[in-house]
């Protein structure tokens, strides 16, 4: 499994990537804009930092606009992968851009039947938002799992990013479930790292330590 960062905060993805577990990073508009900063100089501080994937989103909503975006998004960089919402325009947009070798990453992504055509269409990532359907009382997870049987009875060339993570347990369940990849914010992945019977263990070693020495 790959873990990409849902983030524009530099010193977040510094310190993820010093873990040596980061493999992307996925930003939108309202990310980028917590910042403070100009957005050029955001997204240029995330490519020197990241190798993997690195997801700007279009704010467009025309397959025209999305399209123009797009090509002056992905000249940042030869891993700058585009996010295009799950539209009829977003989808015109995404056979165009996979076409021309521009990866696209189609978000907001709520059912089974959009990931089908956002597949079909030519996308390299899927982004079914779990955390969200979970907050409306729906199985979130449901949805990742018919996303990958489908990929699979197609073959479709088109990895799973599950966004929208809440807790670690949406990532476990990613896991179990076997998708390609989550993004989360960085809080989500401190909280992975997290046990106590960890840090418990770790002070009676360094006690019985300190007794040897003495």
């Amino acid at each position: 499994m790959k873990f990409f960062l849902d983030t524009a905060n530099i010193e977040k993805i510094k310190e993820a990537a010093s873990w040596g577990i980061l493999d992307g990073v996925t930003t939108n508009p309202t990310l980028v804009a917590r910042e403070g900063k100009d957005f050029d100089t955001v997204v240029r501080e995330i490519l020197k930092i990241v190798e993997g994937p690195v997801s700007l989103e279009v704010i467009s909503t025309d397959w025209k606009g999305m399209v123009e975006e797009a090509e002056k998004l992905a000249s940042y960089g030869d891993n700058v992968v585009i996010k295009i919402p799950m539209t009829i325009d977003g989808l015109k947009a995404t056979k165009i851009l996979s076409s021309k070798g521009i990866m696209v990453n189609t978000t907001l992504i709520f059912s089974p039947a959009q990931a089908l055509l956002a597949a079909k269409a030519g996308t390299a990532y899927l982004s079914p938002f779990i955390g969200r359907l979970d907050d409306i009382s729906s199985y979130g997870m449901r949805l990742v799992e018919d996303i990958i049987q489908i990929i699979d009875n197609y073959g479709f060339e088109c990895e799973v990013i599950v966004a929208s993570v809440r807790h670690p347990m949406h990532v476990l369940e990613a896991a179990l479930i076997g998708a390609d990849i989550v993004t989360m914010p960085f809080e989500v992945l401190q909280k992975m790292i997290k046990h106590p019977l960890t840090d418990i263990g770790l002070e009676r070693f360094l006690k019985d330590w300190e007794k040897m020495k003495g």
